[in-house]
């Protein structure tokens, strides 16, 4: 299910797919497993609406925890109305050129990914000059690694002070809505190569696309039987000597609950639930506004505008733990023992 959005990349070819488990669908759609009912039960398109009223973005969107796509949100943003305050890349260099930032550096783009089914692998931080993390852009081939600026500790706040003026320190309306300020504000930038692999945040997210497109495959909470979240051990991209990158295991070790399936290569055979999940596409143009509700999964790709460049600035607002929490809960505790009952013979 899908707007009517154009998706800036074609899916690879995924492995023939595996119906097994058979989840006994009958002939009239009805199924009689409880977390497929579950599922086919809040599937939905995504609606692309003007800017809402505090009461409605509220009471249809995130009580419902519906996305939206608000289209042309940023139309009264300064930057978009006055031309001399865009964000070209010589307004860039300008304003922030000579300011310290942190840059995510992979090898193939996913940072904050699981890799090889084994391991969660954080990217490589580095601290430049923003006009030197520009320069990349103006190369006429790509560099072997992918930089993207995307260190989400409200980095947009502590990073580019003299950008302040240019965006709204929050979204008006779902400030009243919530009843409270954003938690963070950050700050996202990089090529078509950098991908965020599925997961959720516990935030309600107002992601505001600046220049180039951002697409992204949802999963409700819903879908959470089907997405075999599990804990990784976690390293870090780290730069060799010889100019490549390696893994470093992490010390002492931690794990991090993650899912290993690329919705854009599924491996049926080693998750056969992953093919009852239904996934809802949106893609988000520049000056669109999107509401991503708490606890959605989300895998987001992106394609650049013509300088070969995607910007964002997202607002994450803090999630009520109220009852939908506690169902969710409730249900991440029965999907491990769901999924073992469905493990292939």
């Amino acid at each position: 299910m899908q707007t009517d959005n154009e998706t800036p990349h074609e899916n690879g070819e995924s492995e023939e797919l595996n119906k097994s488990p058979d989840l006994d669908e009958p002939e009239d759609g009805e199924s009689d497993d409880p977390f497929l009912q579950l599922s086919n039960e809040v599937h939905d398109t995504v609606p692309v609406i003007s800017k809402p009223s505090p009461v409605e973005f509220l009471r249809e969107y995130v009580c419902k925890n519906r996305p939206v796509l608000i289209r042309g949100a940023l139309e009264e943003w300064p930057l978009f109305k006055q031309e001399e305050r865009r964000w070209t890349n010589a307004y860039l260099r300008k304003m922030v050129g000579d300011c310290d930032i942190t840059v995510a550096i992979t090898p193939n783009g996913y940072a904050d990914a699981v890799v090889n089914e084994t391991l969660f692998v954080l990217p490589e931080e580095r601290k430049m000059k923003f006009s030197n993390f520009l320069d990349f852009f103006d190369k006429e081939e790509p560099t072997l690694e992918a930089y993207y600026v995307q260190h989400q500790n409200s980095n947009f706040i502590s990073e580019f002070q003299a950008l302040w003026a240019d965006v709204p320190s929050d979204i008006d309306f779902a400030t009243e809505a919530l009843g409270a300020k954003p938690d963070a504000v950050n700050f996202w930038m990089g090529d078509d190569r950098s991908v965020t692999s599925l997961h959720k945040d516990h935030y309600e997210n107002l992601y505001a696309v600046i220049a180039g497109q951002k697409h992204f495959t949802l999963y409700p909470p819903t879908d959470y039987p089907f997405l075999y979240e599990r804990s990784f051990i976690s390293g870090t991209y780290k730069t060799k000597p010889s100019g490549e990158m390696g893994i470093v295991i992490d010390v002492p070790h931690k794990e991090v609950p993650w899912i290993a399936v690329d919705p854009l290569l599924p491996n049926y055979q080693r998750y056969p639930l992953f093919q009852y999940a239904s996934p809802i596409e949106v893609t988000v143009n520049a000056g669109d506004l999107f509401y991503l509700p708490s606890m959605f999964f989300h895998h987001v790709q992106q394609k650049g505008d013509e300088e070969g460049r995607t910007i964002a600035v997202n607002y994450w607002y803090d999630m009520d733990f109220d009852l939908k929490y506690a169902y969710f809960r409730f249900l991440e505790k029965m999907s491990k023992q769901y999924q073992e009952a469905n493990v292939e013979s």
